[in-house]
């Protein structure tokens, strides 16, 4: 799979409620910067005792590839270059790079501690996170 291009994030939110477990990146469209793409991470770990070994994990979506939205994608890896400021996602299908440079240092203290808790039983490689 060969590594896409630099997607720069804007922002980055987080989701831990109990339930659900959310890391989304806001990514500007590269021909029209002002507008933004959702590439959301989603975990429930609540409920994964109901779904098949092979369906649990984090689902990965990405607004750019709406036709994606009837096949689950799960990630593998994921990889935090702090010296750079770069994240790197691995699905079954894609692999993302992340430019995190104008994001905010609570912003991805959140973000890593979300990952850490998808992670909570090695579903993905994870690396400085």
């Amino acid at each position: 799979m060969p590594p896409s291009s630099m997607h720069p994030v804007s922002f980055i939110t987080t989701e831990d409620n109990g339930t659900d477990l959310v890391v989304s990146f806001a990514i500007q469209q590269p021909l029209e910067p002002e507008k933004i793409e959702s590439l959301t991470l989603q975990r429930a770990p609540k409920f994964e005792a109901l779904k098949d070994e092979d369906e649990r994990g984090v689902t990965v979506s990405f607004d750019r590839f709406p036709e994606d939205d009837d096949m689950e994608d799960r990630l593998e890896e994921v990889h935090y270059f702090a010296s750079e400021k770069s994240v790197e996602l691995k699905t079954k299908r894609r692999r993302y790079h992340l430019d995190v440079r104008r994001v905010g240092p609570e912003e991805i203290a959140d973000m890593r501690k979300v990952l850490r808790k998808m992670n909570f039983d090695g579903q993905f490689q994870a690396n400085g996170i």
